[in-house]
């Protein structure tokens, strides 16, 4: 079972033994001023430079989200949707708490998307899921829901099956889901990364769905950040983890996804990776 995200050139399939799927995190206008002054003046010339060098750097999947303030997002993110499909041809994951800018931007994506996302609260379920049904698009399940982020997989685990349940009682078939087990960050939560690995091996095996996670929370407050996130980034792939939202511009992220596929039996003989090394080496000859 696959969960399918499509373009117009492009189908991007993941889930057990697929390989990873690398969704490009960089359109996000928290804590980049310029992204938030363009968007706010209604321009995508950064957006574009984000879509490009992201798709440049291999991700499979663009992010998209514009929440800022000064944006109106049910204005602005259908636009920056079209336009990320239009520059970079690569599928969006379209990414918003605001219902009908949900709405908004899934009216205009002409192709299958992936929603980013809902959560086990009842009003976020009854709001997004329609939405998801309507246009047949894939959901990022957050296991988070009134009492907030659940310190134990166990409690992670059950808003994970509710979250499915749900979903498949609105009609959205389960190769449409994909559940975010959650990073938090490992210096406040000590056992944060053993919690997460845990959910996510119990929703792969238990519920049989994708999973997805953003994975550079898992090293907040700490030095060296980069070595971190990618060593943490390999274990979950060793786990199961079929996406991984990340920036693929840093040095060693890609290469660490598919390193890790290979090593995990998801690349049968090495091919991707030895594709993308023959094409990285020829473009440093060019």
């Amino acid at each position: 079972m696959a969960t399918i995200v499509t373009s117009r050139n492009k189908k991007v399939e993941f889930g057990e033994g697929l390989p990873t799927a690398v969704i490009g995190e960089r359109i996000n206008p928290t804590g980049k001023k310029k992204l938030a002054e363009d968007l706010s003046k209604g321009k995508f010339d950064v957006l574009v430079q984000e879509a490009l060098s992201q798709k440049e750097a291999g991700a499979d999947i663009l992010d998209v989200n514009v929440a800022v303030s000064d944006v109106d997002e049910t204005t602005i993110l259908p636009k920056a949707v079209l336009k990320v499909l239009e520059v970079s041809g690569l599928p969006v994951c379209i990414d918003s708490s605001n219902p009908e800018a949900l709405k908004k931007a899934l009216e205009v994506y002409p192709y299958k998307a992936l929603v980013n996302s809902v959560t086990g609260q009842e009003k976020s379920l009854k709001a997004v899921l329609p939405l998801v049904k309507k246009f047949g698009a894939s959901v990022v399940g957050l296991t988070m829901d009134n009492s907030g982020i659940p310190k134990t997989a166990d409690k992670r685990f059950a808003v994970a099956k509710r979250i499915i349940e749900v979903a498949e009682s609105y009609g959205v078939p389960r190769e449409d889901i994909v559940i975010d087990c959650l990073c938090l960050a490992q210096a406040a939560e000590t056992n944060s990364g053993v919690v997460i690995l845990e959910t996510l091996i119990r929703v792969s095996r238990e519920l049989g769905v994708a999973t997805v996670l953003g994975v550079s929370n898992i090293s907040f407050g700490m030095p060296d950040r980069k070595i971190i996130n990618l060593s943490f980034l390999s274990q979950a792939i060793s786990q199961g983890l079929n996406a991984a939202i990340v920036d693929p511009t840093i040095e060693g992220m890609v290469e660490t996804i598919l390193a890790s596929d290979f090593l995990a039996g998801r690349d049968s003989y090495g091919k991707r990776y030895l594709k993308y090394y023959r094409e990285k080496r020829k473009a440093k000859k060019d």
